[in-house]
């Protein structure tokens, strides 16, 4: 899969997100090296199944005018190379940039925000051209853009549900889009322990003192028995290319991110392949 598109459409949160589904990534790859790449990690035993290469106007611009030559000597590996190319409207990119305080790849050439904006689509126009998906992310936010990565490339198969575990802080509001939602505020809160306080649920501290603890042991058995028994009814039933798992807690910080890392692990360990994980409050 190579990923590309206009600089603050989105395209690092597509490559977090293929990485989540299993991808071998690298972002700003030299176009030119794109064949010496997959040829050396394509061989041998454990080469990955997936990859994932962030290409943009990052490169050279001449390189970039020769990747249709690149993708056909991949293709001569007798694999099938898709092009995902990421936009947004010049309005959405100028305000993710004002919010952001980043500086454009192009600044350097001294351009204003909107001439480098101007500059890049011509640079990528060819790009653009031969994309097998062009997704504008104009009006989504990150976890939109995540659920449709998810939704349209996370698939091995026609039979297989891709899973997303995600944390969340009640007083944040509960995410849209999510099909079963754990609540864990009623369990010992880590926030309370000051050596905890200014750790996330991600850290081996807040996980130990959570298994120390016989109500969020109870509270996991119970949970992944309820998983184990009916994601693989929606599965069997064919109807379902996606499912979202969240957890939430008051702060979105501890509890929640502990469990929906240990349920993504769980399911992982129980052999789905298409699992993602993402803490609404800290990513």
């Amino acid at each position: 899969m190579i990923v590309s598109g206009m600089s603050g459409s989105g395209k690092s949160v597509a490559l977090n997100t293929f990485e989540d589904l299993g991808f071998y990534c690298v972002d700003n790859l030299p176009a030119e090296l794109l064949p010496q790449f997959v040829r050396s990690v394509q061989g041998g035993e454990g080469a990955p199944a997936k990859l994932a290469v962030g290409i943009d106007v990052r490169n050279r611009h001449s390189d970039l005018a020769d990747i249709p030559g690149s993708l056909s000597a991949v293709g001569a590996m007798g694999l099938d190379p898709k092009l995902v190319f990421f936009e947004s409207r010049d309005d959405a990119l100028i305000k993710r940039y004002a919010d952001t305080r980043r500086r454009h790849p192009l600044s350097h050439l001294g351009l204003s925000l909107a001439d480098a904006i101007s500059l890049e689509r011509q640079v990528l126009k060819p790009l653009r051209q031969i994309a097998d998906r062009v997704m504008d992310t104009s009006d989504l936010n990150v976890h939109q853009l995540r659920r449709q990565v998810i939704t349209e490339f996370g698939l091995g198969s026609d039979s297989t549900v891709s899973l997303l575990f995600e944390s969340f802080a009640y007083r944040h509001g509960v995410p849209a889009d999510a099909d079963f939602v754990f609540d864990a505020r009623c369990l010992p809160n880590p926030h309370w322990n000051a050596t905890l306080r200014p750790l996330s649920g991600r850290d081996e501290a807040v996980a130990e003192y959570l298994e120390a603890e016989p109500d969020a042991v109870r509270f996991v058995e119970q949970v992944s028995g309820f998983l184990d028994t009916w994601l693989p009814r929606l599965r069997a039933d064919g109807t379902r290319s996606y499912v979202t798992v969240a957890f939430g807690c008051t702060g979105g910080r501890h509890r929640s991110v502990y469990l929906a890392e240990r349920m993504a692990r769980h399911a992982r360990d129980a052999g789905w392949d298409e699992v993602a994980v993402h803490h609404r409050e800290l990513d």
